[in-house]
């Protein structure tokens, strides 16, 4: 079946949810995508805004479906299940994204269902994220990858095994509110130094996603691409050293890790 004539549903329509939803009603049919939510009337709003349709029911949105995203947090999964499973078509896909669910667990919840696990991030609202699908032998082919070719609409994707989506879900699904941080310090620093707030915010935006273009596009490791930034006795070495001092590097590993574990914990 074409995706121009696929049912996408998504239950749960917040910030990750909506992202997804409003990239993928700009490439298919909007006519096509249903969506619910809690908060009917906000709910209403948002298909409005994307001009796709807005159900009330769980049961009634799953009906007939081919893909149902569900974009609901890991502790309301048992429950969504609960009340859709013996609504869902048998040969329709869901797609996960609670972070730390594995797809035994989901498996646990409602045996009869095919499931797809993604793990997408924040910059999917403007289709420069980074999503990472996995899935298990009962997805044919050609689901596969029409669930890839909705999701590229959001940005990268990438398969990989299920037993890197708990570091996936750290390194970038909660990374961006790390990298928000570090662009909000090197604001407020700007600011220190002089820099209007509005400029500062500029100025260290760009750079960073200056600097991410940089490593994505020329392929070399960043520890070359810092060290020809480093003049010998210049400015740059000198923060650099009040970086390690203040241990920044170590920060961020631990940020990464702990953000990691919770992942694992989300999905005993």
């Amino acid at each position: 079946m074409s995706l121009n004539n696929s049912k996408v549903v998504c239950i749960g329509i917040g910030s990750m949810g909506g992202a997804i939803i409003k990239s993928i009603c700009k490439k298919f049919p909007s006519k096509n995508i249903y969506i619910t939510r809690r908060n009917q009337e906000l709910g209403q709003k948002l298909a409005n805004e994307m001009n796709c349709n807005f159900v009330s029911s769980n049961k009634e949105i799953v009906q007939d479906a081919n893909y149902i995203f569900l974009a609901v947090k890991p502790n309301m999964i048992s429950s969504v299940l609960s009340e859709i499973k013996d609504f869902v078509p048998p040969n329709a896909v869901l797609i996960s994204m609670a972070a730390g669910m594995k797809i035994a667990k989901l498996n646990e919840f409602a045996p009869n269902l095919r499931f797809i696990r993604i793990m997408p991030n924040v910059p999917s609202q403007i289709s420069e994220g980074m999503i990472a699908v996995s899935y298990n032998e009962n997805i044919t082919t050609e689901e596969a990858s029409e669930v890839t070719e909705l999701l590229q609409s959001t940005g990268i994707v990438e398969k990989v095994d299920e037993k890197l989506m708990d570091c996936v879900t750290a390194v970038s699904g909660s990374s961006p509110a790390f990298v928000f941080i570090f662009i909000e310090a090197l604001a407020d620093a700007a600011v220190r130094c002089g820099m209007p707030r509005k400029q500062a915010y500029l100025y260290a935006a760009q750079t960073v996603k200056g600097s991410a273009s940089l490593v994505l596009k020329t392929g070399k490791n960043p520890a070359e691409l810092k060290d020809s930034v480093c003049s010998p006795g210049g400015t740059t070495i000198e923060g650099v050293s009040a970086l390690e001092q203040n241990g920044f590097r170590y920060s961020i590993i631990d940020a990464v890790t702990k953000a990691y574990e919770k992942s694992v914990s989300l999905g005993k």
